[in-house]
């Protein structure tokens, strides 16, 4: 299964893949997995160093995991909702490591706030960070995998993204409202590039956990706790992004798929 330190080769050997939000949790997990399967990892967010965000977690902290365990890995710092640092993001991982075999976008910027109370300001930098920028990115790496004929693109989503029952639960009021909105235009993105792109040999497919992961952000925002028994481990979500960043676009594309459901599908363990 691994591909490190002379062992057998990884699924994903000689691959390049770029995963944002990569400096912790999910993305994080995604990286460390996905190296450990021989691919060569440019992992990608805001947070460089220690002491640049209120949350736990650094890329460095990210790529030093990564090589630890015997894997490829490098950071580049970027924000993601300028069109100058997707632009330049993708130019560097370029001339690093050569075209991206896998994009994942994972990154996200999120407020959990009634719409009656939310800004224009953050509604719009949300929505740049989940949705433009992961089209942008899109946009950046197709050229490449059309040239190869092949390519995975993985847009990470949301239970968020479903429609609210009527009369509203327990969670209506804690304003993930723009949230969701943001989570299923990313999933119509998804599914409408995997009709675009499938006779190019790209597969795009959308990922949200099954259930909450609890990493440094949904735990700032109370969405979870470290003790949580029903919480999801992150390594449930990397193992279910594996699986859809090497099949061929014949036979995994435009799903919106949850972690554990596909997993179990597909017969594979975490």
């Amino acid at each position: 299964m691994s591909g490190q330190n002379g062992q057998d080769k990884g699924v994903l050997d000689g691959q390049v893949a770029l995963v944002t939000g990569a400096s912790r949790g999910i993305g994080a997990a995604i990286a460390a997995r996905f190296a450990a399967e021989g691919a060569r990892v440019a992992v990608s967010a805001r947070t460089l160093t220690e002491g640049t965000s209120r949350l736990p977690g650094t890329l460095e902290d990210t790529v030093a995991g990564i090589r630890a365990a015997g894997g490829t890995a490098e950071a580049f710092a970027a924000d993601l909702s300028a069109r100058e640092d997707r632009v330049r993001l993708a130019e560097q991982v370029r001339e690093r490591y050569g075209a991206v075999d896998i994009l994942v976008n994972n990154a996200a910027v999120t407020y959990f706030t009634p719409v009656a109370d939310f800004t224009e300001r953050r509604a719009a930098l949300m929505f740049e960070v989940q949705v433009t920028a992961p089209t942008h990115l899109a946009q950046l790496v197709i050229p490449g995998m059309r040239e190869r004929g092949r390519g995975w693109i993985l847009n990470i989503s949301s239970v968020a993204a479903r429609h609210p029952q009527i009369p509203p639960g327990p969670y209506a009021g804690l304003g993930g409202t723009v949230y969701g909105m943001c989570k299923a235009a990313l999933e119509r993105l998804s599914t409408g590039l995997a009709a675009e792109l499938y006779a190019d040999g790209i597969a795009v497919n959308s990922l949200a956990p099954t259930q909450v992961v609890p990493t440094p952000g949904t735990l700032f925002h109370h969405l979870t706790t470290e003790d949580d028994p029903n919480a999801e481990p992150p390594e449930v979500m990397a193992a279910a992004a594996l699986a859809l960043c090497h099949a061929p676009a014949s036979e995994l594309t435009g799903r919106i798929a949850y972690s554990q459901e596909l997993l179990a599908e597909l017969g594979l363990a975490p």
